[in-house]
């Protein structure tokens, strides 16, 4: 690995404290969910669906819905990568006292983290914007199979959202089904572009972020608000900052530490250090 003297050093600034880990999209990639803005990471076709336009455009929704038929199956698919179960182990070990994650895909929760704040929600919950019934995202799958014969033939490359690319247009004959409690618009229970974090899911994060005797941020470019501010606080309050990554971020200049390396190797050094 490159970085070995960094990460030596990382050990080092971990060693003895409490963590409190920040994990992005880079800390997903090894179990094959592409990331954003990630050094290997080709231009996006189209930009991701905003809050907004997914609640105000039915044609909006129609289309995130086609797309999400295709990409559903790849990810609900995807398993925790040794970076996961890593930082599940540094929990365990007492290492890692809580972790927030601005990813979707469910993967601490499948590594076995039990102190885990989604801080975007979660794909594989969808929720009912007019009644709040929630339903797994599995059983929607099936509803829009029925709804949609022969859909899945359709092709196109995975999003980082969950969902996969259509030549434009492809979505306009595709059905959308409804709330089965109440006919109304369903929506994936996670945090688009443009939305705002529930304040019961950022005042648990908070509570998370004050055990921190250091912050480790793990696969972000925290280029996302959402991410950074836990960054800009702990800078704040003199609290170390750590950063695992592959490529420069915009916490940069806040960073006692940085590492660039693949997540999954170095948490895995880090775990048996550690753990």
């Amino acid at each position: 690995m490159n970085g070995t003297n960094e990460l030596a050093l990382l050990i080092a600034l971990l060693r003895g404290r409490r963590v409190v880990a920040l994990t992005g999209a880079g800390c997903s990639t090894e179990s094959g969910i592409p990331d954003y803005r990630g050094p290997d990471t080709p231009p996006r076709a189209r930009p991701p669906i905003q809050h907004r336009e997914f609640v105000d455009l039915a044609d909006a929704r129609r289309r995130y819905w086609a797309r999400s038929m295709l990409g559903w199956p790849r990810l609900a698919a995807a398993r925790p990568n040794r970076g996961h179960e890593a930082l599940a182990a540094l929990e365990r070990a007492g290492a890692v006292t809580g972790l927030i994650t601005q990813n979707v895909d469910g993967l601490h929760h499948g590594a076995g983290s039990r102190e885990v704040i989604e801080l975007h929600g979660a794909l594989r919950r969808v929720r009912c914007l007019t009644c709040g019934d929630l339903t797994t995202r599995d059983l929607l799958q099936q509803r829009l199979l029925a709804a949609n014969p022969g859909w899945m033939e359709h092709a196109g490359a995975v999003a980082p959202d969950g969902d996969a690319d259509l030549i434009e247009g492809e979505a306009r004959e595709f059905q959308v089904v409804a709330c089965e409690a109440c006919g109304g618009v369903l929506m994936p229970d996670v945090v688009f572009f443009g939305g705002t974090v529930p304040r019961p899911t950022l005042d648990a994060a908070w509570a998370i972020f004050d055990r921190a005797e250091v912050l480790l941020v793990i696969g972000s470019s925290l280029a996302v608000f959402s991410g950074y501010r836990f960054v800009r606080r702990a800078a704040e309050r003199g609290v170390p900052v750590a950063i695992l990554n592959r490529g420069p971020t915009r916490g940069d200049p806040h960073a006692q530490l940085r590492v660039d390396a693949r997540a999954g190797e170095a948490l895995a050094a880090i775990a048996r250090a550690l753990a």
